[in-house]
């Protein structure tokens, strides 16, 4: 591609950014929590059947997808859910691409905690805020805007461009397992999750589990003869807190140099007790674990068994009854791709055109859905994307206007020179 028309693209996305932030902004007026995705789907649909693209949007079947090694269970099917996949046939002769993201978010509740309606859209100091700027609605505006004006400018690229837009991310990530299941694949993936406009080559994994504990029943006078299920869970919540003091101290990764902040092992809820006037019995904790690649998820999960199962050895109440440990909900595996692989070093080298900085190369602290295309798609898939993950989830979401902009950018340079490429066979 020649220097002029890099500069054209540039420079038609900096003319664009009004539309830009408009496009962003409503998508996220359109609340999308997990589970009712419907509206904000047929939003993207359209808006991509709009700017000429070949769209195919279709339900899971989900009684089909609890077939798939991948699958999760889950509480709820796909009905009225649909997943997407928009392409742009490219001239031919070129190496194919794969865009993802999701849309639905997490729940906001009343707004409590919010300095303005979650879904506002608002825009302050440079930000636009909103349930989803952040995780991960600027990262699917990027990748639809980039092919959008690629294709405006003549310059279609020789690869076909998937533009795959996913439901039930936040729960189990089987709309991207679904779209690997109905058969697309590409040379390579972006995911546009949120990465600090950072290229991010692995993704670490998270496992829900629920730890049930049962003491000792007694009247709240003769309390002194019951075993608290609050004591008990006390000390097993501090042996889950041993366990990731020990995974700190010994798991590594070179794309992970802060083991404390990439493997957290907690118990981030308590539950205990069901009345003021009554002996706590029992207990109940929920919690998660961090992974990192290479690792061996099954393994992990056991090391919690043990964990407990040595802790619960060592008192005279649980010894003899023991505490149950079940794996619940989420359950994500780490992932990645060599540091090396071209589609790094091609959204790298965008990325350093655009800014003048090398970026910075490390892996997500957070579970993401490349682990589907990468383990399942047969597409090596890094991530990059303009939200930050340190307030994806938070009350006040938001994301830089400023780095979205660069976060359309650097898809443009990237989908460009990566599907002008002849494939590698």
């Amino acid at each position: 591609m020649s220097d002029a028309n890099r500069q054209k693209i540039l420079d038609k996305i900096d003319a664009s950014r009004d539309q830009a932030i408009t496009l962003l902004r409503e998508m996220v007026t359109i609340p999308s929590v997990t589970g009712d995705e419907a509206a904000i789907q047929k939003f993207v649909s359209d808006y991509m059947k709009g700017i000429g693209l070949e769209v195919d949007m279709w339900e899971t079947n989900w009684e089909e997808l609890k077939k798939h090694a991948g699958y999760r269970p889950v509480d709820r099917g796909y009905e009225g859910r649909p997943n997407i996949v928009a392409t742009l046939k490219g001239t031919g002769g070129g190496r194919s691409l794969l865009l993802n993201g999701h849309t639905d978010v997490i729940p906001v509740g009343n707004g409590e905690g919010w300095s303005d309606n979650p879904w506002s859209a608002s825009i302050k100091d440079g930000r636009i805020y909103g349930r989803g700027a952040c995780d991960m609605k600027s990262g699917v505006a990027s990748h639809i805007l980039a092919v959008q004006y690629l294709k405006e400018l003549g310059l279609t690229p020789k690869g076909d461009v998937m533009i795959n837009v996913v439901i039930d991310e936040e729960v189990s990530g089987h709309g991207t397992l679904d779209t690997v299941a109905r058969g697309y694949r590409a040379d390579a993936g972006i995911s546009g999750e949120t990465s600090d406009l950072a290229v991010q080559p692995a993704c670490i994994g998270r496992i829900w589990f629920e730890i049930e504990i049962h003491g000792k029943p007694a009247g709240i006078q003769k309390r002194y003869e019951g075993i608290s299920g609050i004591d008990l869970g006390n000390k097993i919540a501090k042996a889950v807190a041993d366990l990731e003091a020990k995974r700190v101290a010994t798991v590594t990764h070179p794309l992970y140099p802060s083991a404390i902040d990439s493997l957290p092992c907690i118990v981030g809820s308590f539950q205990a007790g069901n009345y003021p006037s009554a002996f706590p019995a029992n207990c109940l904790l929920k919690g998660s674990i961090g992974t990192v690649p290479g690792e061996d998820h099954e393994g992990v999960k056991q090391s919690l068994v043990d964990q407990v199962a040595r802790a619960a050895a060592e008192d005279p109440w649980m010894k003899d009854h023991p505490p149950v440990v079940r794996f619940v909900g989420y359950d994500a595996e780490a992932s990645e791709i060599p540091r090396d692989h071209p589609i790094v070093a091609t959204v790298s080298r965008a990325y350093t055109e655009i800014t003048g900085k090398p970026p910075v190369i490390t892996g997500r602290q957070g579970a993401a859905d490349t682990r589907f295309l990468n383990s399942y798609g047969n597409t090596p898939t890094v991530i990059f994307g303009p939200g930050s993950t340190a307030v994806m989830h938070a009350d006040d979401e938001y994301v830089s206007i400023d780095d979205y902009i660069t976060a359309i950018k650097v898809m443009a340079l990237s989908i460009y020179d990566w599907c002008n490429a002849e494939p590698v066979r």
